[in-house]
């Protein structure tokens, strides 16, 4: 008996009510796509996506169970988003720096790395590197930047340092970034080539623990496979599992997958898709985001016919990540969908639910490690 997530990165479907707090009024992911480009996802659409309450009420009969859920997490970001599906909720946001890191922060990051730093400033990854990369070669200095979430990101050009002194520098940050200044994650963003330079495959997440205990956790103490793919490793730090498979894009990602789902084992696997959100979302491409989204549901197909008669798949989003919203290039508070598929679940529509970690209790249900998990929906959905 499996469970696999699939987590479309930065996949929402329409703003929370509260969404006037974080700048995203009329954010939706879904709807904004799908006005702008014909998509074709009809196992995704199968499977109950546009039945979900507040998209298209669409007239077909659905195969799976689906649901609408709202983040009770304070945030928006991939952290929070998949520590609350894991079962951890975060009721006080993590820091973010719309100003950049205050001086005292920056003397002692600039101490540790023994060379001053450039930016310091909220920015898009492929626009720091165009507007900062030439000087970043002249004179050797760190790109440093954030964002809208919590993160502390640092970029190098492949030339100037190496991988390793790059990783080594993201470690040091880590270790500063503590107390006021604990920032959910410091990312490794390695660049190259010349004038417009190029974001390399070897980006490295360093996060915070969770914390609390999350469903790989209980999943691997329960004696099962509990199997992370992609960045889920970084986003967890590392705790919880029993294999790590690293990606180096959501078509890679899907094809490991679906080499994982015709192994024999028990447990989880844990995959997040990133492009959607880092290569689509946060550049404003609506149309490489459909395509994505095409991509992924042709994968989906081949992976439902892989599936063990007691398999089940749960596809979701982390947060919302609207290529089309005006206010920003960053993530979107935003309603994300649940679609819960196998051989013995029922199709049922179950509104709209309070809190990701939704999906932790099912799992742990279905799985039988917990049957009376607060909020699984399993009994609901299977015969």
């Amino acid at each position: 008996m499996r469970a696999f997530i699939l987590v479309i990165d930065g996949f929402g479907i329409g703003a929370m009510p509260d969404c006037k707090k974080y700048g995203d009024f009329g954010a939706n992911t879904l709807k904004n796509i799908r006005s702008a480009y014909e998509m074709s996802i009809p196992n995704l659409a199968d499977m109950g996506l546009y039945n979900i309450d507040g998209t298209y009420n669409d007239d077909r009969s659905p195969i799976g169970a689906y649901a609408r859920l709202s983040e009770l997490s304070k945030g928006k970001d991939t952290t929070v988003g998949h520590w609350e599906m894991a079962g951890v909720i975060t009721s006080k946001p993590l820091p973010t720096f719309p100003n950049g890191f205050p001086k005292e922060f920056v003397d002692k990051l600039e101490g540790e790395l023994g060379t001053k730093i450039l930016c310091n400033k909220p920015y898009s990854g492929t626009e720091v590197i165009k507007d900062y990369g030439k000087e970043h070669l002249e004179t050797g200095y760190p790109i440093v930047y954030t964002s809208a979430d919590s993160v502390l990101q640092i970029a190098v050009h492949m030339d100037k340092y190496s991988i390793d002194e790059l990783y080594a520098m993201c470690q040091k940050a880590r270790k500063l970034c503590a107390g006021d200044y604990g920032v959910g994650r410091v990312i490794a963003r390695p660049f190259t080539g010349s004038y417009p330079f190029t974001r390399t495959a070897e980006r490295k997440d360093y996060s915070l623990d969770p914390t609390g205990v999350t469903l790989l956790e209980v999943v691997k103490n329960a004696g099962l496979e509990s199997v992370a793919v992609g960045k889920i490793e970084y986003i967890f730090n590392g705790i919880g599992m029993t294999r790590c498979i690293h990606t180096e894009s959501n078509l890679d990602g899907l094809n490991k997958t679906l080499e994982i789902a015709k192994e024999k084992f028990d447990g989880l696997v844990f995959v997040n898709l990133v492009d959607t959100d880092m290569k689509f979302g946060h550049r404003r491409d609506v149309f490489g985001y459909a395509e994505a989204l095409e991509e992924i549901d042709a994968k989906v197909g081949e992976l439902v016919k892989l599936l063990k008669h007691d398999d089940v798949l749960y596809i979701t989003g982390d947060h919302g990540c609207d290529p089309t919203h005006t206010a920003h290039t960053d993530h979107t508070r935003e309603y994300v969908p649940l679609l819960i598929y196998g051989s013995d679940v029922i199709p049922t529509n179950l509104g709209t639910m309070e809190g990701f970690d939704v999906i932790a209790d099912t799992i742990k249900a279905q799985l039988g490690i917990d049957e009376n998990a607060p909020k699984s929906v399993w009994e609901k959905i299977t015969r």
